[in-house]
């Protein structure tokens, strides 16, 4: 049986663990967003390692005891997006009532990230860089692919006739996918903003190409 002592000094030191864990998580949080801030401001998927630093307001030391490079403050990044953008769809979708408001809000969801002028600056440098994104991190890269795709493709299984087999709507969902994300790449690349047709011309194209059609809209 624990005595008190023990059982003071277990206690104290889980406070202190916890408490470390806390400041290290903000540490990660404050060099994260400075990254981002850098990356907005300069355009440039690759900043500088001073300007991430001055922008944190934390030390080299600091830096290396969350990571163990630039590139790895990178990977973390990519997977931030990654879930902050199928956070974003996820919310979208679940507000749709059929499975082709779904594959619309999932279309305009990632055309918002252009439509938008705060998250066209946080996004462009992920998309002009993304070549040199899946030659650094393959599996990251493919995993956040995989993952934007699977969204889509449950809503895609979720249409009427004709049934698809979840193959078949994976196939689907990687072509839809493939065009949307070329859209954004385009209007992020070139500056522009998707219009409202222009967004609205997809959903109907990406919607025919699977022989869905959306009631009430014509």
């Amino acid at each position: 049986m624990e005595d008190l002592a023990e059982s003071l000094a277990r206690r104290s030191a889980e406070r202190s663990l916890a408490g470390r864990q806390a400041s290290y998580a903000a540490e990660i949080e404050m060099i994260v967003e400075a990254t981002y801030r850098v990356i907005a401001a300069t355009d440039s998927f690759d900043p500088p390692m001073r300007d991430i630093l001055r922008e944190s307001e934390l030390s080299t030391q600091a830096f290396y005891k969350h990571f163990r490079s630039k590139d790895e403050l990178l990977m973390l990044l990519l997977d931030d997006g990654r879930r902050r953008l199928l956070g974003y769809l996820e919310h979208r979708m679940a507000k749709a009532s059929t499975s082709a408001g779904r594959v619309r809000a999932w279309i305009e969801g990632v055309l918002a990230q252009a439509a938008d002028r705060k998250a066209a600056e946080r996004t462009r440098p992920f998309e002009a860089n993304r070549d040199r994104l899946a030659e650094l991190f393959p599996s990251e890269h493919q995993a956040s692919i995989d993952a934007l795709v699977d969204l889509l493709a449950g809503a895609i299984r979720g249409l009427p006739a004709p049934k698809r087999s979840a193959d078949a709507a994976r196939r689907d969902a990687q072509a839809i996918h493939d065009v949307t994300f070329g859209a954004l790449h385009r209007y992020l690349t070139q500056r522009t903003r998707p219009t409202a047709s222009e967004i609205d011309h997809l959903v109907r194209f990406a919607l025919n190409a699977v022989g869905a059609r959306e009631k009430g809209r014509r």
